[in-house]
């Protein structure tokens, strides 16, 4: 028996037309240097995303299921896109801009992009590459630049038989219609936006959202558990809209009303704490290292930042330190989330249960959260067995739903058995069921805590030690402002971990202390036996600890790592 419910298709045209007629009201503000920023309505998005529309589609050639790109900030402009090309049924390929030349070039290259959205500050980082790109045919620059390295790339191009057009945004779309027959009926499974992982292993693996996707991820977000998104909210994406569609952010605020408050390139403490305290956001989510660098402002130059009720912190374990200073001193109640690139990204969120007082939240507060309802989640063990959810026993976790990737993009580059991508993406996945790679603990009421990413498991004399715990425990100490472990070889141990600490400003501890004030929270074998100070650790394209480079830094001679001796062998 089936339902008589009407099947009406879930895309992002519907998003799109309900943001800009019901919310027309609702603005998309950019932040600028001048602290003068620019503000757009929804109405005035939603038409200029249809003129942005017409102008790929007439002028440029653009039909379904060409993929175009972007190469910007978070502002104004970059949503329109976001808007407009799923809705007109091409593809979306945002591209990472910290990413290295070649990984760039790979990336496009893969998904044969037709075009180039670009800012126009971010000109001189992609111009060296633009030779390389034979099947992008047209290149948009957004707002002033440097262009003096695209005459150069134009060159290069035409001696290679393929020339490229530049055009002006404002000129390509001035004087276009304000509607577009947006393609509300299209198959909610078409892809919708392409975005490629950060290439940690390998290279870069493309993860293919679809309309329907999208659609439901924006659902949940509004849900009163996850973001809790509504049309009385002011939601400040810090997080790169390259990066996994910004969480979701853009596409759940235009569907539910909430307004944009966009940082674009002022990513750093100071501007961030002058833009929450003079736009007054409610909700904002960035990587823990962005959320660290509010903090160290906030304490050096208080603003008055209270009008953020949650600040969601996601793409690595946030140090419960973090979070308390930022309650405890500005009050910033931060959520702690947990997702991937293959997950889009929103996996679990850490909203403690009814009935708890403060200090027993904490104990939910410091997981990655609960799993929602579309999410489904299993621990495996080392020998393929299923793991209990009981809270203690750990297992690779593994996860399914309408939102997370079933497969990798098989993209324009062939595979071949020496690309160190094409065994790993077969190995991500069991049956249906998404291998993440981390390695964790579920309750049986559904709260998942991560203990640590399977590749970054310290394995000494045959126990595991985690570097996520360590770290956390590191960074309670009121000298720290950030740390990292690893795992580095040894003789007799087989592996020992090696802690790398950056100091708070105006902090100076030695390592014997350090270590002393872990031995008070975790078991003596586990304890740091090499330390070193940086100015700063490695961090990958989207903000998190580059581990690997790390211990390559080790392997390679670069770090001047001390032996710290324990109680025992000092005689203690």
């Amino acid at each position: 028996m089936l339902s008589t419910m009407q099947d009406v298709p879930l895309t992002l045209a519907r998003i799109l037309i309900h943001g800009s007629t019901v919310f027309g009201n609702s603005t998309v503000t950019t932040w600028s240097e001048s602290h003068s920023p620019r503000r757009r309505g929804y109405a005035e998005t939603g038409a200029r995303a249809a003129r942005l529309a017409h102008a790929l589609r007439e002028e440029l050639g653009i039909r379904d299921g060409d993929r175009v790109a972007t190469f910007m900030w978070n502002n104004a402009e970059h949503l329109e896109t976001y808007l407009a090309v799923p809705a007109m049924g091409a593809v979306l390929h945002t591209l990472n801009l910290r990413l290295a030349p070649h990984q760039l070039s790979w990336i496009v290259n893969d998904a044969a992009d037709t075009v180039i959205i670009v800012d126009g500050s971010l000109l001189p980082l992609l111009a060296p590459v633009l030779a390389g790109l034979p099947s992008v045919e047209h290149l948009i620059v957004a707002g002033p630049g440097d262009r003096s390295g695209l005459d150069e790339a134009r060159t290069a191009r035409r001696r290679a038989g393929r020339g490229i057009h530049v055009h002006d945004y404002e000129e390509l779309i001035a004087g276009r219609p304000e509607e577009y027959p947006w393609r509300e009926e299209m198959d909610e499974r078409s892809a919708a936006a392409l975005c490629h992982t950060s290439g940690t292993t390998g290279n870069p693996k493309g993860v293919v959202y679809s309309h329907r996707s999208i659609y439901l991820h924006s659902l949940q977000l509004q849900a009163a558990d996850a973001f809790a998104l509504g049309s009385a909210d002011t939601a400040l994406p810090v997080v790169p809209m390259f990066h996994v569609n910004a969480w979701g952010i853009p596409h759940a605020a235009f569907m539910t009303g909430a307004s944009l408050l966009m940082p674009d390139r002022f990513l750093q403490g100071a501007p961030l704490a002058d833009m929450i305290a003079a736009e007054r956001p409610t909700v904002a989510a960035a990587v823990p290292t962005v959320w660290s660098a509010l903090l160290t402002e906030l304490d050096a130059r208080p603003r008055d930042v209270s009008s953020l009720r949650t600040a969601v912190v996601g793409g690595s374990a946030c140090a419960p330190s973090l979070m308390r200073g930022l309650e405890s001193r500005h009050g910033v109640r931060v959520l702690q989330a947990w997702g991937m690139t293959e997950t889009s990204p929103l996996g679990a969120l850490a909203r403690p249960p009814a009935g708890v007082d403060d200090e027993q939240a904490w104990t939910y507060r410091v997981t990655q959260g609960r799993v929602p309802a579309s999410v489904q989640a299993r621990l495996v063990g080392l020998d393929g067995a299923p793991v209990p959810h009981d809270g203690r026993t750990s297992g690779e976790l593994q996860v399914r739903g309408p939102w997370i990737t079933g497969s990798y993009y098989e993209g324009a580059h062939p595979a071949t058995p020496s690309d160190p991508q094409t065994p790993e993406a077969h190995e991500r996945f069991d049956g249906d069921w998404l291998r993440t790679g981390d390695i964790a603990t579920l309750t049986p009421d559904g709260y998942l805590t991560l203990t640590d990413r399977a590749k970054d498991l310290i394995k000494s004399g045959g126990e595991w030690i985690s570097s996520v715990q360590l770290e956390n425990h590191l960074m309670a100490h009121p000298a720290v402002a950030e740390a990292a472990v690893v795992a580095v070889p040894d003789e007799r141990w087989g592996e020992r971990p090696l802690a790398a600490v950056v100091l708070r400003p105006g902090a100076d501890i030695a390592f014997g202390p350090l270590r002393d004030f872990l031995a008070g929270h975790i078991a003596s074998w586990q304890l740091p036996d090499h330390w070193v100070r940086l100015p700063s650790l490695p961090k990958t394209s989207v903000g998190k600890l580059d581990k690997k480079a790390l211990r390559a830094r080790y392997a390679d001679g670069e770090l001047d790592a001390v032996r710290v001796p324990g109680r025992r062998e000092r005689g203690v």
